[in-house]
């Protein structure tokens, strides 16, 4: 799938932290019918086959609704899935590596907590960028925060699209307004939501506003 940076918009980021009375299928679904433009798959705990399984009946989902499919950090199950991309950390494989072993189309998410970061990383070959914390953020309690100014710093040092993350709800997303980034990514804003498609809705119209849709 083609990357653009429409499909920044609104990226929902799975956590199996909150599945119960739904299965993580039923949530992304959810996520999908909302209006997500597009699906990150993270799994820290699950066995590579499982993983690759899981990856394979999410991207068939995703593609149902004309999204795209990344891979948190996972280069080995995006590319054994057919996923349409992966996403790495700051400590995960090389950008650069990824792209030489990579199809021509598959899409590279970095993450960037400054303008050095991620001039490196748009050097390396990404397509786009993950910039934060922006917010206190119940995943990673430990990191780095940086403020609305920082987050447009960084976005202006690249010519490629970027989407804010951590801790952003539709109670604190008006904030981020005039940060210069593409989209927002999302965690439990959307899946420890009691009714998941309409929170999805909801940040995907809020989402709009913000970056001056």
């Amino acid at each position: 799938m083609k990357f653009k940076k429409e499909m920044l918009l609104l990226y929902a980021v799975t956590d199996r932290s909150w599945v119960g009375k739904q299965t993580l299928y039923e949530q992304v679904e959810d996520a999908l019918k909302g209006g997500v433009t597009i699906v990150q798959l993270r799994e820290k705990e699950l066995p590579e086959e499982e993983f690759i399984r899981e990856a394979l009946e999410i991207k068939e989902l995703c593609h149902r609704y004309h999204v795209p499919l990344i891979i948190n950090d996972n280069v080995e199950v995006a590319l054994k899935s057919g996923a349409d991309g992966v996403h790495v950390g700051i400590e995960d494989a090389p950008v650069s590596l990824i792209r030489q072993k990579a199809p021509a189309d598959f899409i590279i998410g970095a993450t960037a907590k400054t303008p050095e970061q991620a001039r490196a990383a748009e050097k390396a070959g990404a397509d786009y960028l993950g910039v934060g914390a922006v917010f206190p953020s119940p995943t990673k309690k430990n990191a780095l925060r940086i403020t609305t100014d920082q987050l447009k710093t960084i976005c202006d040092s690249v010519s490629i699209p970027a989407a804010a993350i951590g801790g952003i709800s539709l109670e604190n997303i008006s904030a981020l307004s005039g940060g210069g980034m593409d989209g927002v990514a999302v965690v439990s804003a959307i899946f420890a939501a009691e009714d998941i498609r309409s929170a999805a809705a909801a940040l995907k119209e809020k989402a709009k506003e913000v970056v001056g849709l």
